[in-house]
């Protein structure tokens, strides 16, 4: 006769069984109890972790670079000699003082640089500036040189 491992064992079993219920419900009650009494370091740890995560997420979208390309055409003169294109010249109808001061502002000189360069007061330099800006429809030095080399005025 084939004896049944089971039933032999049965006692053993049960209370194998029982005492592992026991076990799960004094680790239930104990994890209740710590729970209960320290409910307040538990609700802050939590909040703590959800606004440590929140702040890392929140930093990582700002400071992500934003790319922003600019593609600006570069006029490159490939001729041996330059020579001014004269009916732009009369479109913007720029005096020859004015097309000096140009051409100064485009080697690098400050106003007073052009002032001392061309034996005149500073005064006369500014007023050369602002008319040359007003006849080219430009704000600062820089504009006005890029639109005269772009309109082949100066080299």
């Amino acid at each position: 006769m084939i004896s049944n491992p089971l039933a032999k064992h049965k006692l053993t079993i049960l209370y194998g069984v029982s005492l592992a219920l026991l076990l799960f419900l004094l680790k239930w009650l104990e994890l209740k109890l710590i729970i209960v009494n320290h409910a307040y370091e538990a609700y802050m740890g939590a909040i703590a972790i959800f606004f440590t995560t929140l702040g890392i997420w929140l930093a990582l979208k700002l400071t992500k670079p934003k790319t922003v390309v600019v593609e600006k055409p570069v006029y490159i003169n490939n001729g041996p000699e330059f020579t001014i294109n004269q009916t732009e010249l009369d479109k913007l109808g720029l005096s020859k003082r004015e097309l000096e001061v140009l051409q100064l502002m485009a080697e690098g000189l400050s106003n007073q640089e052009i002032s001392e360069r061309l034996f005149v007061s500073l005064n006369t330099i500014k007023t050369h500036s602002a008319k040359v800006f007003e006849k080219m429809e430009v704000k600062r030095r820089t504009q006005a040189v890029e639109m005269a080399k772009r309109l082949c005025i100066i080299p």
